[in-house]
């Protein structure tokens, strides 16, 4: 079993501005943004990471920063995959004057549709965050335990794969600055173990959960005791 930590970046200086950054270069965390980092990193000390994978923007390698500290001989890497969407000409305006434009009620209601002027679609964004979760579960391993810092509509995809939700449902996903999305791969299928998390418990995640009956990977039927039975 395969368990991947999916974080988001702390926030940033442009969440506060009420401005949708994409991939605009020179947005950093605010300073809450780095209190956030800082205080999930004491949250995940105990927990073992095999790898620290991270967008290549700043916001992402400023939240990863106080992870790596704690484990300087972790493997870190950029991946591209992980990355923002490409918002295009969206990129740099105010959250307000674009909910005047008529793809946001496409976003809201059908973003397996919309595609950003001048910039990617929120499927191809989908497609390339799942492959690069898929593609570094087979060379991490079925036991290892990994960290992808990454940005809210990548979460988001990630998330609704792994929920088996179409992608028009995902704006039901709720994903805040330097929340923990947590998602464990079977060899038959994913299972959520937690979503937004921004403050619970995480000493479950460091020891991996026995199944109480059947093949690994099964789920409990009527529920099982839970990662404290």
């Amino acid at each position: 079993m395969t368990t991947v930590l999916l974080i988001r970046h702390g926030r940033s200086t442009a969440n506060t501005a009420g401005v949708l950054a994409g991939r605009t270069p020179g947005i950093d965390l605010d300073e809450h943004g780095r209190d956030q980092a800082v205080r999930l990193a004491a949250r995940l000390a105990e927990v073992a990471l095999d790898a620290v994978l991270c967008s290549p923007l700043e916001r992402t390698r400023q939240t990863a920063q106080p992870l790596l500290a704690a484990r300087p001989d972790t493997l870190f890497e950029l991946d591209e995959r992980f990355t923002e969407c490409d918002y295009g000409t969206w990129s740099g305006r105010t959250l307000k004057s674009l909910a005047e434009e008529p793809l946001w009620r496409t976003v809201q209601a059908h973003p397996a549709a919309a595609s950003f002027p001048d910039g990617e679609s929120l499927a191809a964004v989908s497609a390339r965050a799942v492959s690069a979760v898929r593609s570094w579960n087979a060379k991490l391993g079925e036991h290892a335990t990994y960290a992808v810092v990454s940005h809210g509509d990548v979460i988001k995809a990630i998330a609704a794969d792994a929920l088996g939700m179409h992608l028009d449902l995902f704006q039901r996903l709720q994903i805040d600055p330097c929340s923990l999305t947590v998602v464990r791969y079977h060899g038959t299928r994913p299972a959520v173990l937690r979503v937004n998390d921004v403050g619970s418990d995480v000493s479950a995640l460091i020891r991996a959960v026995v199944p109480e009956a059947g093949a690994a990977g099964d789920a409990p039927v009527g529920g099982g005791a839970g990662a404290g039975g």
